[in-house]
């Protein structure tokens, strides 16, 4: 771990200067990155020193320090309850609600794997339960032999023909990653469904906690105090995880650091099945 610490440290130094952001502000740029990596590395281990960095980003950025440690104290409390197969009583059924499917890979030829039913079945229960409430299928084309399949396309093609009405489901189908699904979901609804407040993530339970961390990030970074992210449901998997150090990774994607980002994925999990980041 602490190898992998040193070469991603090396990494956010050396790539930071090639982005828009840090040629914006390379100072705030790579306090930042140093804060994520640590925060997801070390954890409590390295509470002293994420502390001091946060100070020095307070007198380059006061507006990114700010931004930041309200990420790390939602990223703190990511240890959040989850729903498992349906959402709890008392949400808005309005418009004002969003349920946000979280996709999974597709199999060679488009199909869906047998974990994304589940996760739809989940999703299928929650519309029902709140039937005024708008939903958001996200997810890219991951089959590797069907460029033409998208994991979102399937999964509303699989909610209309499971008798969830079509004009309430918004397809977002360029995401390759969480962290894309977070930006790409939250432009689609800003266009489409500006009314929406609540966003409730509809995944597999191990995925949840980075799914809403992730939203609730983009969230802060776009400055949006009036939509949060308010329950969740979520499929009970056998098996499958996500560290905080993926999840570090999915932040410094929000920053725009597709490179460190990516490799932190590879580092953390064998995923190299996965398509290129676009």
């Amino acid at each position: 771990m602490k190898r992998l610490l040193a070469l991603l440290l090396a990494a956010v130094l050396c790539l930071s200067a090639a982005s828009t952001a840090a040629a914006e502000n390379p100072a705030s740029w790579e306090l930042t990155e140093k804060i994520v990596v640590l925060y997801g590395a070390n954890g409590a281990a390295a509470a002293d020193r994420i502390s001091q960095l946060l100070g020095e980003l307070e007198t380059v950025d006061a507006a990114a320090a700010e931004k930041w440690t309200a990420i790390l104290q939602l990223w703190h409390g990511s240890e959040l309850t989850i729903n498992e197969e349906i959402l709890p009583d008392g949400l808005p059924d309005t418009d004002e609600l969003c349920l946000v499917a979280l996709g999974f890979q597709l199999d060679p030829d488009g199909s869906m794997k047998e974990e994304l039913i589940h996760r739809l079945e989940t999703l299928k229960r929650c519309a029902q339960k709140y039937p005024n409430a708008v939903i958001v299928c996200t997810g890219g084309g991951t089959a590797r032999d069907n460029p033409s399949a998208t994991e979102a396309g399937e999964m509303a093609k699989w909610l209309r023909d499971n008798g969830i009405e079509p004009s309430r489901i918004l397809v977002e189908d360029k995401s390759r990653t969480t962290a894309q699904n977070a930006v790409y979901t939250l432009d689609l609804l800003k266009k489409e469904c500006p009314k929406v407040s609540g966003l409730a993530i509809i995944s597999s339970d191990y995925h949840i906690a980075t799914g809403a961390l992730l939203f609730g990030a983009e969230l802060i970074l776009r400055e949006e105090p009036d939509m949060h992210v308010i329950s969740n449901a979520a499929w009970k998997a056998p098996g499958g995880t996500l560290s905080r150090m993926f999840q570090a990774g999915a932040l410094i994607e929000l920053l725009g650091d597709k490179q460190t980002a990516y490799d932190i994925y590879f580092d953390t999990y064998d995923i190299h099945e996965i398509l290129p980041l676009a």
